[in-house]
């Protein structure tokens, strides 16, 4: 059986197999604070820990809580910024609310609160007005296409450890599942169920440090034209897609969502995510943006390792009885996304098998949890 390849991924500086295990310990320790929840007469979802979102429940429904960051997205934005006025910090603040709140809403939760985390090495950061300006109006955006509200934030000032030309960029939101038979977490999904995957903008917020790595190895760098006549640069910099109001859209048409995933870090093995022992077949893939490409060739890494880190042209996977399946496409293309039937759920080992490109990931090359 093939095996997930990290190496090239990996040597980037993002290992993946050294960060998981301090990851599950966290959530080991964690656990053992849950009981203080009862103070306030709630009570965390156990089963919760490990998906992208925590969530407890409250007397009238449940909530939800992430934090996240951008990751180094912000960089290409400043080496950019050589070829012209524009700053694109109102994407990269996209990117940042849209790191958080996709991922709060594969639990069914919908954020009700977004806040800010700004963190810069030095306060003359701030003195650029149009890229500080660029941020905020972008974060507020954002906000509104994440139908939240922007409740505040932290602006530290961290010399000696943020590069005083660089800001570090991340946020948290809460949300709250109202109804509480909208909460997913993976118990009614079963073999038989389809998967639907929901087309990405592009690279998103993941796998920029290899992407950065290649441009600072190629003669034009971000300038590089690629096949779609769109630069490098410009391609890495599309801002990800929120996906809330396709959530909120599906709950109102009573869509039986039985999982979702938001398919960042870990690539497409994060579709096996659910701790349920079932298999995960992908038999159509969807268009793979312009970069990716130039990121394979230039880095010289498989198909396997590729769909193993970044999300190829699905930033979103939704699964659900195979009678939803079309309206799940329909609602889709109705809130202004791009939406395919791409695989099914069948009894067997857990793994993502993708048909097209003859790949298998093994249970054990994800270990969240």
């Amino acid at each position: 059986m093939k095996r997930v390849d990290d190496n090239s991924y990996a040597k980037s500086g993002v290992d993946y197999s050294a960060m998981d295990p301090i990851k599950v310990l966290a959530q080991k320790k964690a656990a053992q604070t849950a009981g203080n929840l009862a103070a306030f007469n709630a009570h965390e979802v156990v089963s919760s820990r490990g998906e992208s979102a925590y969530v407890w429940e409250e007397t009238d429904s449940y909530r939800a809580l992430v934090i996240e960051g951008l990751g180094t997205k912000n960089l290409v934005a400043d080496a950019m910024r050589e070829f012209g006025d524009k700053t694109y910090y109102d994407s990269i603040a996209q990117d940042t609310v849209a790191m958080v709140v996709n991922d709060l809403i594969v639990v069914g939760a919908l954020p009700q609160v977004v806040n800010a985390y700004f963190a810069i090495g030095d306060s003359a950061w701030m003195l650029d007005e149009k890229r500080a300006a660029d941020l905020i109006n972008g974060w507020a955006h954002a906000c509104e296409l994440s139908e939240a509200a922007w409740g505040g934030g932290e602006t530290p000032t961290l010399k000696g450890i943020i590069n005083p030309e660089t800001i570090d960029l991340g946020g948290s939101a809460v949300g709250i599942i109202a109804d509480k038979k909208n909460l997913v977490l993976g118990d009614r999904l079963q073999a038989g169920d389809s998967i639907v995957l929901v087309n990405s903008s592009g690279i998103h917020a993941n796998g920029l440090t290899l992407a950065r790595k290649i441009a600072a190895e190629s003669p034009d760098g971000f300038a590089t034209k690629l096949s779609d006549g769109r630069s490098y640069g410009e391609a890495l910099l599309t801002p990800t897609p929120i996906y809330v109001p396709l959530v909120r859209q599906l709950q109102e048409a009573s869509i039986d969502l039985h999982y979702m995933v938001n398919v960042t870090g870990h690539g497409w093995r994060k579709l096996m995510r659910a701790t349920k022992d079932l298999s995960y077949v992908i038999d159509v893939v969807p268009d793979v943006p312009a970069e990716f490409g130039y990121i394979q060739q230039q880095a010289k890494i498989s198909d396997q390792e590729m769909y193993g880190n970044f999300n190829m042209g699905a930033g979103f996977a939704i699964y659900v009885p195979s009678s939803d399946a079309q309206k799940v496409v329909d609602v889709a293309a109705a809130a202004g996304f791009t939406a395919h039937i791409a695989g099914r759920v069948e009894d067997g080992p857990k793994q993502v098998s993708i048909i097209p490109k003859n790949i298998v990931f093994a249970g054990d090359t994800l270990e969240v949890r």
